[in-house]
């Protein structure tokens, strides 16, 4: 085993030290000269993008690329590194690359609805909407996307950011007639119209989610906002109240007593 190979052994956790295992022993001759079946080079670039992602989680940009460029060489049409990639680039701010390494993974999984979905983000953070919004729907309309309602409010949230309010309120309709208990789509749909004045219809939006569903501590601090917008004070209580009992440790519920402990 090489000094590399030892070296990430040493500083990574125990899975992804059972993944650098592998990869490093799978990538190891005796004679310098490696000699793999296919199923052993993709073993090892399954190990190396296991290794690439978790480094990537770690901030270990550096390890990351390493073990994803050795996963790509040895396996150059696997989308899923390709995809990691993509991720990596935007990371290091090379947008273009990124987007190279996205339409790489695209066209060797051209109907895959994670990939599309991570295509959209990138898209939508680099101010193409237009292009952002399709690849959402385009995996909303996926058979095979076990969660449209994802993708629709994700295209709803890109909208927002781009100034094209009605367009997004559409979009998170989709999404809570996609899944009418999806939280994050009802949250979206009531803190846009919170932002347009539409109180009562903010307000009457989650008190009919909050009758059906069980709350979220989201849900749950902006009603409080949308009652103390409304001037309703008994009713803000009421928020708080339930925030306070149902979800006590949360960050909601903490910044929700800061404020009221400091309201100034």
């Amino acid at each position: 085993m090489n000094a590399a190979c030892r070296l990430g052994l040493r500083y990574t956790s125990a899975v992804i030290a059972a993944a650098a295992l592998l990869a490093c022993q799978s990538t190891s001759s005796t004679s310098g000269i490696p000699k793999y079946t296919q199923s052993q080079r993709d073993k090892a670039a399954s190990a190396n993008l296991q290794l690439g992602v978790g480094y990537l989680q770690q901030g270990n940009l550096a390890l990351a690329k390493s073990k994803l460029e050795r996963a790509e060489s040895e396996d150059p049409h696997n989308a899923d590194v390709h995809s990691t990639l993509g991720l990596l680039d935007e990371k290091l701010g090379k947008d273009k690359e990124a987007d190279k390494e996205y339409r790489t993974a695209l066209s060797l999984k051209p109907n895959d609805p994670d990939l599309l979905n991570s295509y959209a983000v990138f898209l939508c953070s680099h101010d193409r909407v237009v292009e952002g919004v399709r690849s959402f729907e385009d995996a909303a309309h996926n058979p095979l996307y076990r969660s449209p309602w994802v993708a629709y409010t994700n295209a709803g949230i890109c909208l927002v950011q781009a100034h094209r309010e009605s367009d997004a309120a559409q979009m998170f309709v989709r999404a809570s007639q996609s899944n009418p208990a999806y939280a994050s789509a009802v949250f979206q749909a009531s803190d846009l119209e919170l932002s347009q004045q539409k109180y009562a219809a903010a307000r009457l939006r989650i008190d009919f989610f909050l009758t059906n569903n069980p709350a979220t501590p989201d849900l749950l601090l902006l009603a409080w906002r949308i009652a103390q917008a409304q001037s309703d004070a008994a009713g803000a209580a009421r928020y708080a109240q339930r925030l306070a009992k149902e979800f006590p440790n949360s960050e909601q519920s903490r910044s929700l007593s800061a404020s009221q402990a400091n309201p100034g």
